[in-house]
């Protein structure tokens, strides 16, 4: 039975926080679980942002692991629909910082 809030819409069976919000169930990676750090400037003028993807964390941990991918790149950024993207080129310094987590990451792209 899934349980229904008319506050927050679909209800985790288990914790009964909102199904975006469900903290009780483990996050799987997305795909095959490895993060991709490349390099896009698709859609920026040219201007070229390193984004970070497949990361296996909610919003809040997405967030501040962006703020401090950022910190450490000395550059701005911003968290869209789950991709870190940090202005410039900062592929090697981010995947070292991941891996220096814990967090299996390569670069991806050219």
């Amino acid at each position: 039975m899934t349980a229904y809030s008319t506050q927050h819409g679909a209800l985790c069976p288990i914790c009964f926080q909102p199904v975006k919000n469900c903290r009780c169930r483990p996050l799987q990676p997305k795909g095959d679980g490895i993060v991709r750090v490349a390099r896009a400037t698709q859609g920026r003028k040219g201007a070229g942002v390193t984004t970070v993807t497949g990361l296996a964390m909610n919003q809040d941990e997405l967030k501040a692991l962006a703020k401090e991918l950022k910190r450490i790149c000395g550059s701005g950024g911003t968290l869209r629909d789950g991709v870190i993207e940090v202005q410039g080129e900062h592929r090697d310094r981010i995947v070292m910082e991941l891996q220096r987590r814990g967090i299996t990451a390569k670069k991806a792209g050219g």
